[in-house]
């Protein structure tokens, strides 16, 4: 699994590192740093946290051929 966030887009409001605070944490006020390449083990906390994001700044490639976002 890899994951890409578009650091353009995101916010802040932190949904995914209360989710999935393994792959995701907040730096700062506002400055979002994550695991590209998490454990499968954790993917679907990974997923919950790319869907709970407001601004759907998560893209979740699942590596078998398929990508997803937080809504697929």
């Amino acid at each position: 699994m890899r994951i890409a966030v578009d650091l353009n887009r995101c916010q802040g409001y932190a949904q995914c590192a209360y989710l999935a605070h393994k792959d995701f944490r907040l730096t700062g006020q506002e400055a979002l740093t994550y695991e590209p390449n998490p454990d499968d083990e954790r993917r679907l906390q990974v997923e919950r946290a790319a869907a709970a994001c407001p601004v759907q700044a998560i893209v979740i490639d699942r590596l078998d051929g398929a990508k997803g976002s937080a809504t697929s």
